[in-house]
């Protein structure tokens, strides 16, 4: 039974046990990480329905005198949400089973999962940078937190570290294919006149791909780093096409950004746009840029603007670039000579946005 406490001395209790939660709160990330890494939410799928804590052990073949460390790791997973636990009945186990979460992250969903993209975010090359932002608040140069730790820039890293430009570049396509139902369905209507399309920064080209097969008429190309289209065959309905985009944007009716302005400072983020306006018609012509970003302060759901603030202190400590709030994205748009632009709609935490020369 807890003791009756006043008001002011239960103040001072609840914030002390919420500051220790923000203090070790990265225990929930390291959690998650270690759920993927043995593949719990797999072992269960895979089972077809709940399973006990020993079901569980055995599934994943770990030494039995861990049994009682697995128990307290699925207590934090249920806790957090990742699963759920259910009494089996007086005397028996209890079972968990599989979330709404861990169900997007399970291997086996193919092209629906988000296993690659969580996974890219809890490796140890991208949390490190985090432990040296305060160092960078206080030094005078360009550093990034991600040079702090690494002694190199992200995208250096991606060039000599084959295996994070690949968990990179998964983790990128992972978000595509996530994110393509819901955008194909949106701009059905917009796309009719449409029949060339850029898209810029495309990665191994899943978003390219999702719009041309359900967009036959539209000539789909992807711009990329030789290090993330070198070894994708260059023979389907998708054109991959080899460049910088600072340098160049190849022609065409429609330019797609998808999670590349957040990468940049604003003044690389201009220099991006520009080339891309000067890539499309005229907007009578049919021609427009679409960009598709976080717009913070624009979802009233809590975890989303969560989602927004957390991405944009992921943009400050890999690039010291970040997420945009909309009077600093019409601000830029306006900085790099478009007309005009709109937010025509949002899917989750990101929103798309239409800009027009």
């Amino acid at each position: 039974m807890e003791n009756k406490l006043s008001d002011e001395y239960s103040e001072l209790v609840q914030a002390q046990a919420e500051l220790w939660n923000l203090t070790v709160g990265f225990q929930k990330s390291m959690s998650l990480r270690c759920a993927l890494d043995l593949g719990i939410p797999d072992a269960i799928n895979n089972y077809g329905q709940p399973m006990t804590l020993s079901q569980i052990q055995s599934a994943l073949s770990l030494p039995s005198a861990k049994k009682p460390h697995l128990h307290r790791l699925l207590r934090m997973l249920t806790h957090i949400g990742f699963i759920s636990e259910q009494n089996a009945g007086v005397g028996t186990e209890a079972v968990y089973g599989l979330t709404t979460m861990s169900r997007l992250v399970l291997k086996n969903e193919g092209a629906s999962t988000m296993f690659p993209l969580m996974w890219f975010n809890l490796d140890s090359i991208m949390v490190k940078p985090s432990l040296h932002l305060g160092e960078w608040f206080k030094q005078d140069d360009q550093q990034k937190p991600f040079e702090m730790a690494h002694g190199c820039t992200f995208w250096e890293m991606t060039r000599k570290n084959s295996n994070f430009n690949k968990m990179f570049n998964d983790a990128m396509e992972s978000t595509n294919k996530f994110f393509i139902d819901a955008f194909v369905k949106h701009v059905s209507d917009d796309f009719k006149g449409v029949h060339s399309l850029v898209d810029v920064g495309g990665g191994t080209g899943a978003l390219a791909r999702g719009i041309a097969g359900n967009f036959p008429h539209i000539e789909c190309t992807v711009l990329d780093l030789p290090q993330v289209i070198q070894s994708i065959p260059n023979d389907g309905p998708v054109k991959f096409v080899s460049g910088n985009m600072f340098n160049y944007v190849p022609p065409a009716d429609v330019i797609v950004l998808k999670w590349i302005l957040h990468d940049w400072c604003d003044e690389d983020c201009i220099k991006i746009l520009r080339r891309c306006k000067d890539a499309i018609p005229s907007r009578e012509a049919g021609g427009k840029v679409i960009v598709i970003e976080n717009v913070i302060g624009s979802t009233s759901s809590r975890a989303c603007h969560e989602s927004q603030l957390l991405s944009d202190m992921v943009m400050l400590t890999t690039f010291t670039a970040k997420e945009r709030d909309k009077n600093e994205w019409k601000k830029l748009f306006a900085d790099a000579g478009f007309g005009s632009y709109q937010v025509t709609y949002s899917i989750g935490f990101n929103s798309v946005i239409e800009i027009y020369p």
